[in-house]
């Protein structure tokens, strides 16, 4: 008998002497001799690797998105003031000497509008607060005249004295002035940073072009070169022509300003000439607002007149000043002008606003050379008229229509007067030259 185990199953036989066990069966789902390929760690390493690169790269770009914004505004101004370093420099004058006093320049001027802006606003404001009592007793006045109530401004001023919403006010007002502070000193950091990126650009900008070309092949090279000298005309121009459209803007509401004898009248057109012209189409009635509030102070008709003088000067500005002063350097549609603003002022703000325009018309302009036009066909349409040929052969069509129908109708309707056919003319029921004869009904 067979030998069997505690469970009472036959136990397997021993294998015997000089053979092999047989090889067990392979797992389900499993391949036999199935192995993990030599390429998967590497790939898992080299993705993992990637990502990690990739998160290191957006922390980097997020921490220094604002070092990058001032560089930006740094290289379109140095792109701006390259036309006057340049002409300077022609004149046997060193290109850092150059760059140096036409940023001086830049800054007098900046600081002297800031300045008279600040006087400006100073002397208003301490107007109104001196003012402040005035206005409080013609408004009690008027309250206790029209309501039947008995107000005072001694009991008023204690209300507010003792108001815990003045306490809190003052508390963080003065936790307030920390913030205000801090980024006083960060806008002056960036202000500095701006300046030296935009004076280094200016001054060293042969050198920066010759390290960027080492670098490119030759064909590339004149591609570079040919964008930089794009980006030089363009953003210079729109500068110089926006300053001279400004001084004119500001010339013009000086001169109203000063007819209605409106206070603070040569700050107020500065401001005007500047706002309207580097925030394009709705610049001008933003600008207007400030020398409508302080004529309204004056008189309120004098706010009208300066609200009417601003429109019409708008429009003479946009139909006859703007396409003579600009066709040349920044000839952009105003509708392109006004998204390429939008769009900037979403991407980076204030700054997207003022770069938006130059940027946009240095890029049409690089791409121009590149886009295949064609002679526009002498069509009406293009002009946005419809074709006056189709509707005369339609009409032509109509009337012979027409015509043959009363031909038809006068061959079938009986014979001349003397009951016989005329000479020349078919009679009833011969066929006509070229007509089929006719079967009968």
């Amino acid at each position: 008998m067979a030998p069997t185990d505690e469970t009472g199953q036959a136990a397997p036989h021993a294998p015997l002497s000089g053979t092999t066990p047989p090889d067990r069966p392979p797992a389900a789902g499993a391949a036999p001799g199935a192995r993990m390929p030599r390429w998967l760690p590497r790939a898992m390493v080299l993705a993992l690797a990637l990502v990690a690169v990739f998160q290191l790269g957006s922390w980097a770009f997020h921490q220094l998105t604002g070092l990058l914004i001032n560089i930006l505004i740094a290289f379109f101004l140095a792109l701006a003031i390259e036309p006057a370093v340049s002409w300077m420099a022609a004149r046997r004058m060193r290109r850092g000497l150059a760059a140096f006093l036409v940023f001086i320049g830049v800054t007098v001027v900046a600081a002297g509008f800031v300045t008279l802006l600040g006087s400006m606003l100073a002397g208003q404001i301490i107007k109104m607060v001196e003012g402040f009592p005035g206005y409080l007793d013609s408004v009690i006045n008027w309250i206790n005249a029209h309501f039947r109530t008995d107000l005072k401004r001694v009991d008023i001023q204690e209300g507010l004295l003792r108001s815990d919403w003045l306490r809190g006010y003052v508390q963080n007002s003065a936790t307030g002035v920390l913030d205000v502070s801090a980024q006083v000193i960060g806008g002056l950091f960036q202000l500095l940073t701006v300046a030296l990126f935009s004076f280094y650009f200016a001054a060293d900008g042969p050198r920066l072009r010759r390290t960027i070309c080492s670098v490119l092949p030759p064909a590339r090279q004149a591609e570079v070169l040919r964008a930089w000298e794009i980006a030089v005309d363009k953003t210079g121009g729109y500068l110089y022509s926006r300053g001279l459209m400004a001084l004119i803007s500001g010339v013009a509401h000086y001169v109203l300003l000063q007819a209605l004898d409106v206070p603070y009248a040569p700050v107020l057109a500065v401001w005007v000439g500047l706002v309207s012209q580097f925030l394009p189409t709705i610049g001008t009635y933003l600008a207007g607002a400030l020398p409508m509030l302080i004529a309204f102070t004056v008189d309120p008709w004098y706010a009208l007149w300066v609200l009417v003088f601003v429109v019409i000067y708008q429009q003479f500005e946009n139909y006859v000043l703007q396409p003579k002063l600009t066709s040349k350097t920044v000839d952009i549609h105003p509708a392109v002008a006004f998204g390429s603003v939008v769009a900037g002022t979403a991407l980076l703000g204030a700054v997207g606003a003022l770069i938006a325009i130059p940027a946009i018309a240095t890029l049409q302009a690089f791409l121009g050379a590149y886009v295949k036009r064609y002679a526009v066909t002498d069509d009406p349409r293009v002009h946005g008229h419809r074709r006056t040929a189709d509707r005369r052969g339609l009409l032509a069509q109509v009337r012979r229509l027409r015509a043959r129908r009363a031909g038809e109708a006068g061959s079938g309707g009986g014979q001349p007067e003397g009951g016989e056919p005329g000479v020349g003319e078919p009679g009833v029921g011969e066929p006509g030259v070229g007509e089929s004869p006719r079967r009968p009904s």
